[in-house]
């Protein structure tokens, strides 16, 4: 953990409203996580912010839904999901054959 994670996790009272950034130490995920969840519902930004604007969250919102273990349970799923269909852009299609036929034995 960084410091600053240490000591915004430490705190007896957090603050009302929390950036992307405080939402993911809250959840334990990392923050480039929190697009996925917003894309997917599960966490709602306050107000209507812009697409390229800040975005804050109901602190409230978030430690309550953190007690729901099926909430945590899609939470990660969606997160698994996200990154399995982004890095699969990214895989070269295994060919069957890599030698050509002339070659083979």
């Amino acid at each position: 953990m960084n410091p600053g994670q240490t000591s915004f996790l430490s705190l007896k009272t957090f603050p009302a409203r929390v950036a992307a950034e405080q939402v993911a130490w809250l959840i334990g995920c990392q923050p480039h996580d929190i697009p996925a969840l917003v894309a997917a519902k599960q966490i709602k930004p306050l107000g209507n912010p812009p697409v390229n604007a800040v975005k804050y969250f109901c602190t409230a919102d978030i430690v309550d839904a953190c007690t729901d273990r099926n909430w945590l349970a899609r939470v990660s799923t969606i997160i698994q999901t996200h990154w399995a269909k982004r890095n699969a852009r990214y895989r070269v299609p295994e060919t069957e054959n890599l030698l050509p036929a002339n070659s083979r034995n």
